[in-house]
């Protein structure tokens, strides 16, 4: 066990945000903790290292293991490149290569014993750099800054010329080069593109430590995750398994406490009509019975309703009126700015009812192409032409819909202003939104609560074209099941941009990937494109080529064509099955390692460190597992080349 977390407890103000929270991490262990926003789950991870104190109850890490965290708000500063920021973390390697030249130089002068105690040290110090991956330092933070998606031109950008999302990203990478034993992160996709997402989602499920992550994606949850601890209502309980596993976990033990709720209730109920009856009998014999049965039913401890999660947001987007078939058609549209190409002559239509995500990396343009067709930019070429009774209704992720010194009824009051006082109330009660806080100033409210009042807003347009530019921001994950649930009963047509990809996943019927200054179209959802994109990259490729690499009037060039296609068919193949085996050598290793640390706690336990016989065939097991641990490693060594 490397963390163990014992009935934490934390009020803030006297209202209680955790009471009684208790779970552990093992050691290699992937868990995430969940819950809805303000359900105290940046405040455990503060609690947990030692920036906040707990009202009662004790954290414990495990001697001798190291965490590194990385906050929502973590970020790096000063005047490095992007890559001397990260190389700070390698620090001791470089001493290392500085001592090791420094000896080298003084085996040119040496001779005899003295020569030979050098000889020695050297020997100890290049062990010491080889066991700290020292002849690989260096691929090794290029592929991290990579993988986190800094081109090889970024590497020299100063730090302090990036964005807050590039700056946190930086942090995240030298976190990750840092290889504590226990990794913990809080909202860690937030700054990432969907590449790397997948990167980081590969990157920590090889990992060889414990990691906790704070998340509301929910695709990513579902990758990494072994165990999910949910916070609810100040209240922790665990669930083994990945996210789907939790969230099936969850609705089994809502069912069966409600229906433990109804058959409590029913037992009341009949118990109070036995009381009734016997009491009008009127008699000494069945008073006194009346009055021992609701003496036991004053001591039972009565069941609260369990709380349907969805039932205190309401949102219903439906068309006040219809459109005609063709909703949108866009015909060779490019757009750059000044240098910089974003795409070029971009073609796609969407028909009534489609529900369609545009995906992409960080800066192709997703939102860009949003916005031509809002016309709040003008695209350099091309034609946007929207169909017959088209409404368009647009959520913009930087809430520019929204009047910041406007409070929130006169936001509604003034756009709809046919709208009564109790219907703008009820409306903005849908989303969260009672009491006095219709009048809080929107410039005051949280990413969160400025996007549920962008929804109430696009709620009422009663549009029949929704155009949604990353309607998941901010967001916890109940507000985005009310959301998925919401568009997938709307009748009218949807194009919007998402990283989220349980989200697209559980709304889209098409995939329009922007990727090389193009959109390659995907009919059906994120699973589907996953599954097929490598295939229409190809295709993209090979038309791509000039027309006579293509198609050529000679037998030759046909044949040297397809004799080039199909090497470079066998090389992807060669290259997809070594990528396949170095998974398997890697699971393989992890579930050695895992036995191995599971022989040790046996025989170190006092039941079996008596047993002569057993302690014999625990460690002839351990010799096995350390042979082919040793041959799993070199072929690990030779597939990772």
């Amino acid at each position: 066990m490397i963390l163990s977390v014992n009935n934490i407890g934390k009020s803030f103000h006297e209202v209680p945000i955790l009471k009684n929270v208790s779970f552990h991490i093992e050691d290699y262990e992937k868990a995430a903790i969940v819950g809805i926003n303000g359900a105290g789950k940046t405040t455990l991870l503060r609690i947990i290292m030692g920036e906040l104190p707990s009202d009662e109850g004790l954290v414990t890490v495990a001697k001798d293991k190291t965490i590194g965290y990385l906050s929502q708000q973590e970020a790096v500063s000063g005047e490095n490149t992007i890559y001397q920021e990260l190389l700070l973390v390698k620090q001791h390697i470089l001493t290392m290569e500085q001592q090791m030249h420094t000896m080298e130089l003084q085996m040119k002068t040496l001779s005899g014993e003295r020569l030979s105690e050098l000889m020695d040290a050297y020997a100890s110090l290049t062990h010491a750099y080889e066991a700290e991956n020292g002849y690989a330092y260096k691929s090794e933070l290029t592929g991290v800054l990579k993988g986190l998606g800094f081109s090889s031109e970024d590497f020299d950008k100063p730090v302090s010329t990036l964005s807050g999302g590039q700056k946190t990203r930086v942090a995240l990478g030298k976190l990750l080069l840092q290889k504590p034993n226990l990794i913990i992160l809080d909202e860690p996709t937030n700054h990432l593109d969907l590449a790397s997402i997948a990167w980081l989602e590969t990157y920590l499920l090889n990992y060889k430590g414990a990691v906790i992550v704070v998340s509301h994606d929910r695709y990513f949850l579902d990758r990494i995750a072994t165990k999910v601890i949910e916070l609810d209502n100040t209240k922790a309980t665990v669930f083994a398994g990945n996210y789907s596993a939790y969230a099936a976990g969850k609705e089994m033990l809502r069912t069966a406490a409600y229906h433990a709720y109804l058959k409590q209730q029913q037992e009341i109920k009949h118990q109070e009509a036995v009381i009734e009856k016997l009491k009008s009998f009127n008699r000494e014999k069945s008073i006194k019975r009346a009055e021992s049965r609701e003496k036991m039913l004053t001591k039972i401890e009565v069941l609260e309703k369990p709380v349907e999660v969805h039932a205190d947001m309401h949102l219903k987007l439906e068309p006040k009126f219809q459109s005609g078939n063709d909703v949108l058609q866009v015909e060779g549209l490019s757009k750059a700015f000044g240098p910089l190409s974003l795409f070029e002559n971009l073609s796609f239509e969407l028909k009534k009812g489609e529900h369609a995500a545009i995906i992409g990396d960080n800066g192709t343009g997703k939102t860009t192409i949003l916005k031509i067709i809002n016309e709040l930019l003008a695209p350099d070429n091309g034609t946007i032409r929207l169909g017959t009774n088209v409404a368009i209704g647009y959520y913009d992720q930087e809430h520019h819909v929204l009047h910041p010194e406007k409070t929130l009824f006169q936001e509604i009051s003034d756009d709809y202003p046919n709208l009564s006082n109790t219907e703008i109330r009820n409306t903005l009660a849908a989303f969260l939104f009672t009491g006095e806080d219709v009048f809080k100033v929107i410039k005051t409210l949280s990413g969160g609560e400025r996007g549920r009042l962008s929804l109430a807003k696009l709620m009422l347009s009663e549009a029949n074209f929704l155009i949604l530019d990353e309607p998941t921001n901010h967001l916890d994950i109940t507000s985005k099941e009310i959301l998925e649930d919401a568009l997938n009963a709307y009748t009218g047509t949807v194009l919007y941009v998402s990283h989220d990809r349980y989200f697209i996943n559980r709304t889209a019927h098409r995939i329009l990937d922007l990727n090389r200054k193009t959109l390659t179209n995907y009919l059906g959802n994120y699973d589907y494109y996953l599954e097929k994109k490598d295939e229409q990259l190809a295709k993209i490729d090979t038309a791509s080529l000039p027309l006579n690499s293509r198609k050529s009037g000679t037998a030759d060039t046909s044949s040297e064509s397809k004799q080039d296609w199909k090497t470079q068919k066998e090389q992807q193949a060669a290259q997809r099955k070594r990528e396949n085996d170095l998974k398997k050598c890697e699971t393989e290793i992890e579930t050695l390692e895992t036995r191995n640390a599971e022989i040790a706690e046996l025989m170190a336990s006092p039941e079996i460190c008596t047993d002569v016989a057993k302690l014999q065939e625990l460690n002839r097991e351990k010799e096995e597992i350390d042979e082919k641990l040793a041959d799993l490693m070199e072929k690990w060594e030779l597939l990772s080349e």
